[in-house]
């Protein structure tokens, strides 16, 4: 399993990856599951990937390849005019390799299953995030759904709807999405750092800040212990519950 998270804010995007995958218990490794694709002033696009590893290597190779050989430059991810249309040909190729190993075709419960989050933004265009699923087709961030998970979602989830904000700073988002998978990370043996990131700041074009967090790394193991800290001061600091205060049970008196 995987943990990625994607965010959308007035100031750019922020983006956050975990590296374990696991095929058991006895067969945990880490790879790198976000991956860059670059013209500098001109575009900036980062994909995430979550599942089957096998099928998410064939993918981003798929499209590192056929951005180099001038005999597969059609379409292309470095010409494609929006990224809509790179979401299209993203998921036009995850369908295309899941089919290829699927001896039974394209099915979102097969093995070979992937799900690809997507953001960037190309000149004359917003920046924008792109949820694609297995099937192929993909659904765009907005001002409703301003941020996108795949992997691990439900245990880092809750922070984020509470706490998210449009204009908060890189450096809050960074914050809040690491509370996120601590909160994970905690819960689910299958998510595990180190973490990559990549801060992308509207309308530069060009690659962001970009990162790995380790496990040693002093500022998460504050982020780990001091939220845990809060979360029980906070949790002590709720009024406590009365039964004489709450309704009396009700008594089945047994009668015809």
């Amino acid at each position: 399993m995987t943990y990625c998270v994607a965010l959308q804010l007035d100031r750019g995007l922020l983006f956050m990856s975990d590296t374990r995958t696991n095929s058991g218990v006895d067969n945990i490794s880490t790879f790198r599951k976000m991956v860059h694709f670059e013209v500098p002033g001109e575009r900036c696009i980062t994909l995430m990937t979550a599942g089957n590893l096998a099928t998410t290597q064939a993918v981003v190779s798929l499209l590192q390849e056929r951005s180099k050989s001038p005999d597969e430059r059609s379409p292309d991810i470095l010409q494609l005019p929006t990224m809509f249309q790179v979401a299209g040909l993203i998921g036009q190729t995850l369908r295309e390799v899941i089919s290829r190993h699927d001896d039974n075709g394209q099915k979102a419960s097969s093995t070979f299953s992937a799900t690809i989050l997507l953001g960037g933004q190309i000149a004359g265009g917003e920046p924008r995030i792109y949820l694609i699923y297995p099937e192929g087709n993909f659904i765009e961030a907005s001002a409703d759904t301003p941020f996108f998970q795949i992997g691990e979602t439900k245990y880092g989830r809750p922070i984020l709807v509470r706490a998210y904000e449009a204009g908060m700073s890189f450096e809050e988002a960074m914050k809040l999405v690491l509370v996120s998978f601590d909160s994970t990370i905690k819960a689910n043996l299958s998510v595990a750092l180190p973490l990559d990131y990549h801060v992308y700041e509207a309308d530069s074009l060009r690659l962001g800040r970009t990162g790995r967090i380790e496990a040693d790394d002093p500022y998460f193991q504050d982020i780990s212990s001091g939220w845990g800290v809060a979360l029980r001061d906070a949790f002590a600091a709720l009024p406590e519950f009365s039964f004489e205060d709450s309704a009396a049970p009700h008594e089945d008196t047994g009668g015809a």
